[in-house]
């Protein structure tokens, strides 16, 4: 009988112990199991005053070429015609185009539509002021209601003077006719070379 009672617990602790070592083994994971981790790769950053600087320079190529064959063809009266029904249209079209919103505001606009706000008008007249100290011309993005904005200046240069130019100097009298009727609230003239004339602003949705 107690050598019965022996063997039982002999048994009894020989099972436990197999059993032990069956669980510790079934926890832990086999060699040839795949091992998934989860990894963050970091997106690359939008150089947005970069991306923004190149959708107005393609809106200014554009609005040039157009506004270049109007003076070839009908001078610089005929430019002005082109700019009262085309400029805006041709912009807005570019907008659709380049997936962005483009426009271009002054301080003092030929066209009232075009007359910038309170925060592009502290851009301009800074870039004005960069100017007069022969600063160089940063342009600069922001961030607003999740969008994120350029701002861009914009200069005149010996062409903009037939349009832009000294009454009676630089810009004719039939030109200063065709202005008169065309924009009775015209406030773009006077300009030299070189001048702060306005800015483009571009807004582009944030990635």
């Amino acid at each position: 009988m107690k050598n019965k009672i022996i063997l039982l617990s002999v048994a009894l602790l020989s099972f436990l112990f197999q059993s032990g070592c069956s669980l510790s083994i079934e926890s832990e994971p086999e060699s040839n199991a795949e091992i998934i981790v989860d990894t963050v790769i970091d997106e690359p950053k939008v150089d947005y005053l970069s991306v923004g600087k190149d959708l107005a320079m393609q809106t200014k190529a554009n609005l040039g070429k157009n506004l270049g064959m109007a003076l070839s063809e009908k001078g610089a009266a005929g430019a002005v015609e082109f700019c009262n029904t085309r400029a805006i249209p041709i912009t807005d079209s570019m907008s659709i185009v380049l997936n962005a919103k483009i426009k271009r505001v002054s301080d003092k606009p030929r066209n009232e539509n075009n007359q910038a706000n309170a925060d592009e008008l502290a851009y301009i007249q800074e870039w004005k002021n960069a100017k007069l100290k022969e600063e160089v011309l940063a342009p600069k993005v922001t961030e607003q209601n999740g969008k994120m904005i350029g701002y861009y200046p914009i200069e005149t240069n010996a062409m903009c003077m037939q349009c832009h130019g000294e009454p009676t100097k630089q810009v004719n009298k039939e030109t200063l006719s065709t202005i008169s009727k065309l924009y009775p609230t015209d406030k773009a003239l006077g300009y030299a070379e070189g001048e702060i004339r306005g800015i483009f602003v571009v807004e582009m949705d944030k990635k």
